[in-house]
């Protein structure tokens, strides 16, 4: 992995697996891929152990979280890149969980970081 500009770079053809399931369906065949609950910036993962699976609607931000990058480098050893529009990490929903939530809250403390330095000037 590699940091530019900000975001984490997956390995080389990794990440191109990656974008290529992101950005699927978005000349002729959008409506087919993209769910109506996905908001532009987000994508959806499949949070999946050996009893449960859980779909999540994920920011691109997390794109920057280290620890989801290695759940995308375990999920492309593991299960590959379908193209089917979603996909899937071996990761239990709760742990997955944990980690969305922990990445809102990195966030949001950035944020206010932000807010903070931006009324001192």
């Amino acid at each position: 992995m590699v940091v530019v500009g900000g975001i984490l770079k997956l390995k080389n053809n990794v990440f191109k697996k990656l974008q290529k399931t992101l950005l699927l369906g978005r000349k002729d065949n959008k409506s087919r891929y993209e769910a109506k609950d996905v908001k532009k910036g987000h994508f959806v993962v499949i949070a999946k152990d050996e009893d449960e699976a859980k779909r999540f609607i994920v920011p691109l931000s997390c794109l920057t979280n280290p620890i989801f990058v290695s759940l995308l480098e375990e999920a492309a050893e593991k299960y590959g890149f379908n193209g089917d529009g979603a996909i899937t990490v071996p990761c239990r929903p709760n742990e997955f969980q944990m980690i969305l939530e922990q990445q809102m809250h990195d966030e949001a403390i950035d944020d206010i970081r932000k807010i903070k330095i931006s009324d001192k000037k």
